[in-house]
């Protein structure tokens, strides 16, 4: 029986809480890098009453971004997008954050958008990274949003990033002006999508940092954060559900930080001081 489909992309804790809340009664697709993470994800979600099937996948590959479509056809009409893969600065090289994190997910904005179905939404999880990124000109900002995606990656100042969280920062901030350009075409078909940054959130990868050689200071600067906390996966999955739910409806093209007041005091703030070594 044909059925609605949400597709996940990236298995870990924030995708997990979002297919949860928005999963239910319809077959979640969990698209992966590693197939083993998928099946992981899939278990638990199984064990919790989800109907899923897993794919390997790799975003930063138009061919295996379109397998993962015809994949999830098989199973009946998309009605969700949620995209939660990504590599950080200490996890991949220049080259691989540009690729997956900016053109990746520019290829993803572009092929759902081609075929996401009537009332459906979208969310890509970018990064409160992306808010710290300084002023870009008017033109950069022009080009990350509309140049043609397979354009992005030769964009001059883009050509010229040398350091891996200057990418992560580029790409994040592309992922929210694509969202803002993608709207339009998401729009005539009924459909919304937005962005969501999230600030340190605790997963396993999280806490290992939280545990790592540098957890003084990601420590330091989640005490002096307004909040004065981690966030955690369940609280990115409210703001997702409520984005993607009929009481959402009006809201597109739009990015939401979630970072506990994080980018505000980075700014204007007590962590003022982490200026000095980004």
């Amino acid at each position: 029986m044909s059925k609605k489909v949400v597709v996940l992309i990236g298995s870990g804790s924030i995708g997990q809480a979002i297919a949860r809340r928005v999963g239910a009664g319809k077959h979640v697709v969990l698209g992966d890098l590693k197939i083993e993470a998928a099946n992981s994800a899939a278990k638990i979600l199984e064990d919790a009453g989800f109907e899923t099937s897993t794919v390997a996948v790799d975003i930063s590959s138009r061919e295996s971004i379109l397998n993962l479509i015809e994949h999830a056809k098989k199973f009946g009409t998309i009605k969700n997008l949620i995209n939660a893969a990504g590599v950080s600065p200490s996890q991949a090289p220049v080259s691989a954050i540009l690729k997956v994190d900016l053109y990746g997910t520019a290829v993803l904005l572009e092929e759902f958008g081609k075929i996401i179905s009537e009332g459906g939404s979208g969310i890509i999880i970018s990064s409160q990274s992306g808010h710290r990124l300084g002023a870009l000109t008017e033109e950069q900002n022009f080009q990350l949003a509309t140049s043609p995606t397979e354009e992005l990656l030769n964009l001059p100042f883009i050509k010229e990033i040398t350091d891996t969280l200057k990418a992560y920062q580029y790409s994040k901030r592309c992922n929210c002006l694509r969202v803002m350009y993608e709207a339009t075409n998401w729009g005539k078909r009924g459909a919304t999508i937005n962005s969501i940054s999230p600030g340190i959130i605790i997963t396993p990868l999280a806490n290992d940092e939280l545990h790592g050689p540098r957890k003084d200071g990601y420590l330091k600067m989640i005490e002096a954060s307004p909040a004065g906390r981690a966030g955690t996966p369940d609280e990115v999955g409210d703001l997702a559900e409520f984005l993607m739910s009929s009481r959402g409806k009006f809201i597109s093209g739009a990015d939401f930080l979630i970072d506990g007041g994080t980018t505000a005091s980075y700014w204007f703030g007590d962590l003022q001081y982490l200026k000095k070594t980004h």
